[in-house]
């Protein structure tokens, strides 16, 4: 898979801020296709005390969400936590996974924000400007303000920064907490919230991700010994 990485990564938070301010203007929150996605990947990372970062990218076949490639990248931490900035502890080894990919997939869910991030360029924001591929951010936490939604599958809600629509609060499980979903690049939030509907037919979490953090942990296992 093709990704336009940067040929530095910054260093610092001032630096990280100005990376995002410059790419914002690129991001798309509507279709531009057919928003038919034959093959959805799943992204996470898993860290150990010592730097080490293993990032897995997973892509599944969105009718029989069966596994079509799994790759694994591994690195090591260099950009200090900051929050608001934590892609970037993330972004290098994501890139290495997607590039060891033999195929570009129609859609990536990302396990963090897209829009519903305080400068509104979360990390699924970030991957699709570099990869050019539609992507939502899916997330267990959240950035701004929201009221609960139903308690019934498919419930939803606003999520708003400033007054502005984000994202969405989506449950995925009746009676069970929501996930927090926003719009990466490429793709509109209703779309969104429907892709991710249909990749959690059994879980609270998509199945992409699921098995990325299965993947990465592993990863991180094994080449740590912990």
């Amino acid at each position: 898979m093709r990704v336009t990485a940067p040929a530095e990564w910054p260093t610092t938070a001032d630096e990280a801020v100005a990376m995002q301010d410059e790419l914002r203007p690129s991001v798309v929150t509507k279709n531009l296709g057919t928003a038919e996605f034959r093959t959805v990947a799943g992204l996470d990372s898993a860290y150990h005390d010592n730097g080490a970062v293993a990032a897995a990218a997973v892509v599944l076949d969105s009718a029989t969400l069966e596994p079509v490639e799994t790759v694994v990248a591994h690195g090591t931490v260099t950009f200090p936590y900051v929050p608001g900035l934590l892609a970037f502890r993330e972004l290098p080894t994501t890139v290495a996974a997607l590039e060891k990919l033999s195929t570009t997939p129609d859609l990536l869910v990302c396990d963090g924000q897209g829009l519903a991030h305080p400068r509104q360029f979360g990390l699924a924001c970030h991957l699709g400007v570099l990869t050019g591929v539609p992507t939502i951010g899916v997330a267990k936490s959240v950035w701004g303000d929201y009221t609960e939604p139903g308690r019934e599958r498919g419930a939803t809600s606003d999520i708003t920064i400033d007054g502005r629509v984000v994202g969405r609060v989506l449950r995925t499980r009746t009676e069970v907490k929501p996930l927090f979903v926003s719009v990466g690049h490429l793709i509109d939030l209703d779309t969104a919230c429907t892709q991710v509907l249909a990749l959690t037919p059994h879980y609270r979490q998509p199945e992409t991700t699921r098995r990325a953090d299965q993947l990465c942990r592993q990863a991180l296992r094994d080449a740590t010994g912990a």
